[in-house]
This record gives C-alpha cells, structure tokens and sequence, in this order.
C-alpha cells in the first residue's frame, strides 16, 4: 500500500501473513530501509510486495528493528539473507534476539520458536542518525513495552514520519515491559509532533492531530 511518494506498508495482517506486525518500506534515491520484518511465515508474500515497488538497482542498506517481538523479527535473518542489508536493533533488545529467547520476544506467543541471528548495528545512546544515501533517519530509544524499544523518524517531502510501531503496547511481565517507561516514551512520542505515524498493528495514522490522539489514547 502506498502511503506517499517513496513510502509504502509492503507486511502485515493485510499484504502478507494474520501474525506479521507492519512492515514498512522506505526509498531515498538509490538506498532503501525496512522497518520490521514480520514473523517470517510470509517470506514470498513479504518479497513480492518489494519486488512491486522498488526497482532492483535499489538497494535496501538497513533492517531497521523496533524491537525484540517475534511479529517483528522473526522474519529478520531471511530479509538480510536476501537483500544484504544490515539489522539494527537497540542493544537492550538485542541480547534477547542474538540468545534466541522466545519468552521475551513473544515468540511462544506465536507457538513457535525463535531461532538466534547476529545483530549488525546495536544502536546504544538515546538518539542515533543513520544517513541513508542524502537523506538521514534518526532512531530514539523508547523503552516501555520491551526494554530496548525504538522509534524510528525521517521527512519525507514535507512530512515528519514516524514509525512508532508498537504505540499501544502491551505490557507485559514476561515481555519485560515497564510501565514508568512507556509512559515516559508515549509523551515524547507526542513531542515528535509527527504529520504520519506508521503503527505496527493500528494502521497509518495521517495529520498531526490524529496521531497526537491516537498516542494520548493510551495515555
């Protein structure tokens, strides 16, 4: 689905498989992220919907990861596997994803197992700018609904995008979610004072006061 010029949702409930959380897929010029990469029950779905959208000359440089959650990850090391991009995730999360813990990142949830991969980039300060071709994205730590949960935002055009994947939690004990935290992290996703925000299982939210009200809904 397209959202803008250079935007679109290519995972999910909708495009690939009923586990998979959003994936989202961004171009600048001749470079390109992902956001998230589902559980991996849909890997064909998930790459045809590329194939769709990005010209084979384009090269996707990072696996962006919000977080550890197997809906987001499991499909991680097939993605890399296939387009030689490299997997970023905060350090936080990291360690749950590279020891194959299927408590913490929901795995069991999904009946399944997650098998250990090797993170590339472990993002480690509370903000972090990756340049992608001219343009630059930057990730925010925002923990709360794991313990090393970011966000991830960039201007597309003129608008202020930002992919804020699991705004409405859960948390969870086994998650090893923090309330204090998430609630920290909803107020200053607030501030971001974001035009689009790309959820991870609500929808695209367009117009900054519907994502304000989206975000202050949990609140």
């Amino acid at each position: 689905m397209k959202i803008l010029e250079n935007l679109w949702q290519v995972g999910g409930a909708e495009y690939t498989t009923g586990e998979d959380a959003a994936v989202y897929l961004a171009r600048f010029g001749e470079k390109a992220v992902l956001i998230d990469a589902g559980c991996g029950n849909a890997q064909e779905a998930l790459f045809e919907n590329i194939s769709e959208v990005l010209p084979p000359e384009v090269k996707i440089e990072y696996l962006l990861l919000t977080h550890c959650h197997y809906d987001h990850t499991g499909g991680a090391e097939a993605v890399r596997n296939r387009y030689g991009c490299r997997i970023v995730a905060h350090e936080l999360d990291a360690v749950y994803l590279e020891n194959g813990d299927s408590t913490v990142t929901a795995a069991d949830w999904y009946g399944a197992r997650l098998k250990p991969f090797k993170i590339d980039h472990q993002i480690k300060a509370q903000e972090e700018i990756f340049q992608i071709g001219g343009d630059k994205l930057t990730a925010h730590f925002c923990p709360g609904h794991s313990p090393g949960s970011v966000v991830y935002v960039t201007q597309i055009d003129s608008n202020r995008i930002l992919f804020g994947q699991d705004v409405h939690g859960p948390l969870e004990a086994s998650f090893l979610s923090n309330r204090e935290n998430y609630i920290n992290s909803l107020k200053f996703m607030m501030g971001l004072n974001a035009d689009i925000l790309c959820e991870g299982h609500f929808g695209i939210y367009q117009g900054k006061e519907k994502v304000s009200r989206f975000i202050q809904s949990y609140l």
